[in-house]
């Protein structure tokens, strides 16, 4: 019998929420097989059955810290129209929108700065010492200090639509709570020149690292992959609703403004024993090519425009760089969710002079449905919700599609490439070594909590076993 050797990272680092990576290596110290792995388990889909309508879209936005709020947006969607609300009011929209444009912006600029910034500007094998954020805070403290102020910024913005910062209640079944006063847009306009400057800075440092290492950008767990997300009727990029569209590895269309009520009927979820996220695929290619890619990357390639003057030009020169193809890299990813950073600022300057947010009619209600499907971009990608309600108000089924569990095929492409590369040969565990596997999955800013939950605390633990299993290596680090 073959006999291997299991290096695991366990947890994850510098993610949301907790996984972990096994890697197996034959008698040549070759890798054989690179898994990630969810561990936890995520129970919203039953507990949330028997909630009434108006209560789901509090409710699952505790599925994350992160990104409550595209959770709470996309429930309130789906809730508008079992609720027959079909078209809502100008100033419901539009805060809702603000709302999502300022939570998109937090957690991307969280996300970069945070928890990507260190392997970019210290290189992935730094010191784990120095390599984190407070190592950034050391060495770049007015870049830190910017990262602190836009997420700030954004925060503020959330508190202004939905009433708190984290796990508000401002979009309810047919609109909104509240409208924005007078006394909360001046707050808001008046550091926003400075926000749209520091973002676009933050976008030109996401480009010019793509660009001065274009070659490892190229390469580093690249590979061909559909890309599905939403896009706005005209095909311009739209973060809060639209239709759905998907395109394979060289830019043919597999389908266009699907609308988002049927996504089952393009989208098939799979089960694998070995983690508690599922695997979705396009129906019409199959489990075995049909897999696919969401998020700023995929949004930049699903989009005919971006429809704001400096996140338009900035799309337009990273399309140019494929000659209007796919751009199938997974580290260009960090220069497309800083074109959206400044894409979401630009349209909340437009929402803040807009002055249908100082409107007073705030709620529509129609003709009751049983069954309806929420969907918005979230910052990690495409998040569907669909529920059905029973005569007495009450959920009798809900399924969630998070943009993590979207991307689940296409990271454990990314660490299977990374391991091979970087691992397969090597007698002998390096924390940089093994740093480059977690860069791959950084990339995709998984949220792990939106898919599976768990209680407790892990600490980093990375064990090398020889062919008859004798512990030859480890170390351990609480993260």
């Amino acid at each position: 019998m073959t006999k291997t050797r299991v290096v695991e990272i366990d947890p994850l680092t510098r993610v949301e929420g907790h996984g972990k990576v096994t890697i197996h290596l034959d008698e040549n110290n070759n890798v054989s097989e690179a898994r990630l792995h969810i561990v936890e388990f995520r129970g919203f889909e039953r507990f949330i059955r028997g909630r009434l309508l108006w209560e789901v879209p509090v409710i699952v936005q505790r599925l994350c810290g992160i990104c409550p709020v595209s959770h709470h947006l996309a429930a309130a969607k789906a809730m508008d129209l079992i609720v027959g609300a079909d078209q809502l009011t100008p100033t419901a929209e539009k805060m809702r929108r603000l709302m999502h444009y300022g939570q998109v912006m937090q957690s991307h600029v969280l996300h970069f700065f945070h928890l990507c910034s260190p392997d970019l500007l210290f290189g992935f094998d730094a010191d784990p010492q120095k390599r984190n954020i407070f190592g950034v805070i050391a060495e770049f403290p007015e870049l830190a200090m910017q990262a602190v102020m836009m997420r700030k910024y954004g925060q503020e913005i959330i508190l202004a639509t939905a009433g708190k910062k984290i796990h508000g209640t401002g979009a309810i079944p047919g609109g909104i709570n509240k409208n924005l006063s007078l006394k909360e847009r001046d707050a808001l306009l008046k550091d926003l020149d400075q926000i749209e400057e520091w973002a676009k800075g933050a976008l030109a440092l996401a480009r010019d690292y793509s660009m001065e290492h274009l070659d490892l950008v190229k390469s580093f767990a690249s590979f061909p992959s559909g890309h599905f997300s939403l896009v706005r009727e005209d095909g311009a990029l739209d973060l809060y609703h639209g239709g759905f569209r998907a395109q394979d590895a060289s830019g043919n269309m597999i389908f266009d403004h699907v609308d988002d009520q049927k996504y089952h009927e393009k989208l098939v979820e799979e089960v694998r024993s070995w983690s508690y996220m599922k695997f979705p695929y396009i129906k019409q290619q199959g489990n075995v090519d049909g897999w696919y890619r969401v998020g700023p990357m995929s949004r930049m390639n699903n989009a005919s425009f971006i429809d704001t003057p400096e996140a338009g030009r900035a799309h337009k020169e990273l399309r140019a760089l494929t000659q209007g193809k796919p751009n199938n890299t997974t580290l260009g990813t960090h220069w497309a969710r800083m074109i959206e950073t400044l894409h979401c600022i630009e349209k909340i300057r437009e929402l803040l002079n807009d002055s249908d947010l100082q409107g007073t009619d705030l709620v529509v209600k129609g003709e009751r449905r049983e069954e309806a499907v929420g969907v918005i971009e979230a910052p990690r990608g495409t998040l569907i919700h669909h529920y059905k309600v029973d005569e007495n108000d009450q959920v009798s089924f809900c399924n969630l599609i998070v943009s993590t569990t979207h991307n689940n095929e296409a990271m454990n492409r990314a660490v299977a490439k990374v391991a091979q590369t970087y691992i397969s040969g090597q007698p002998k565990i390096t924390e940089g070594m093994l740093n480059h596997v977690e860069v791959a999955i950084r990339a995709y800013d998984p949220c792990l909590s939106c898919a599976t939950h768990a209680l407790g605390q892990m600490p980093l633990k990375i064990e090398l076993f020889d062919v008859d299993n004798r512990l030859l290596d480890s170390n351990s680090q609480c993260v």
